[in-house]
């Protein structure tokens, strides 16, 4: 299948291309066009169907290929950036074309500035072979970033969290409400998932919906503006929380870190959590440690 914009944009760039001092690799003859497979799921119905065998890291067989790339999914899963897969797949399943198309420079380094910080949470540096020096400046021939020809460069990136998100279990009402003393903010929220098919930055913050439990540093007034950033820059979180529903109010609490808010906790504010309710309702008049001092 061939589609996307951004593979429009590629094959507009190509017709137009005449520049002899532009960076185009010719293909060696070993090269040869091979049917993406399904089992390769990095790059499977990306936008177009064939790619060529060595790729542009090297890998000479479809089963390296496979094994090598299947190693990223966890990344892409974090939702790092939007263009990650593109990138990933221009190096992994390069276009079939008459000759082999590089990222550019900038694609690299945007997606490195957003999944870099993640792959260091888990104890992964950015590997060379994904050194941005290696790929050709935006104006030579190059694959270049999707995001902005989507009008979208107002859009934050997601700067991930190191926290893997989920929804707590409501277990005691004391132990929550240590909980809520533990973190900087509280507040019982109703989120909404935008009807849209992409997969970041697609939740709203009900402002009519805001309940304030503990602000701690924060303003009142600024909790519902940090809260929507939080839900645009960590969509996995995010994701977790809502575990594929329209709607729903939580309690979250979380720190205040520099310019952000990062969330700790999130409990469904559900009938069956009782304990959850009764937390909530005696928050009001409880007494965190520090402050019985």
């Amino acid at each position: 299948s061939w589609g996307g914009p951004w593979l429009l944009g590629l094959l507009a760039r190509l017709l137009l291309w005449g520049s002899p001092g532009a960076r185009g690799s010719y293909l060696r003859r070993s090269s040869s066009c091979m049917p993406i497979p399904q089992s390769m799921a990095l790059c499977y119905d990306i936008g177009y169907s064939d790619m060529r065998i060595p790729n542009l890291l090297e890998h000479e067989t479809m089963t390296e290929v496979i094994q090598q790339s299947s190693s990223w999914l966890p990344l892409l899963a974090r939702e790092c950036h939007p263009d990650a897969r593109i990138f990933l797949c221009s190096l992994f399943a390069p276009i079939c074309l008459d000759r082999l198309i590089f990222p550019c420079r900038s694609l690299c380094e945007a997606v490195k500035r957003s999944c870099a910080p993640v792959m260091a949470c888990y104890g992964y540096p950015w590997p060379e072979i994904l050194n941005c020096n290696k790929f050709p400046a935006d104006h030579e021939l190059c694959i270049a970033a999707v995001s902005m020809d989507e009008n979208s460069s107002s859009r934050r990136m997601p700067r991930a969290s190191c926290q893997d998100c989920e929804l707590e279990e409501a277990s005691t009402a004391r132990e929550i409400l240590e909980s809520l003393c533990a973190n900087d903010f509280a507040v019982k929220i109703r989120i909404l998932r935008r009807n849209t098919t992409t997969t970041i930055s697609d939740f709203d913050l009900d402002p009519s919906k805001v309940e304030v439990l503990k602000h701690g540093p924060l303003l009142r007034t600024e909790i519902p503006a940090r809260l929507q950033q939080w839900l645009d820059i960590d969509a996995t979180c995010a994701h977790n929380i809502m575990r594929g529903t329209q709607a729903g109010v939580f309690v979250v609490s979380g720190d205040v870190q520099s310019d952000k808010v990062v969330v700790n906790k999130a409990y469904a504010w559900q009938k069956r959590n009782r304990n959850l309710h009764q937390a909530v309702r005696r928050w009001k008049h409880h007494r965190c440690p520090e402050q019985a001092e």
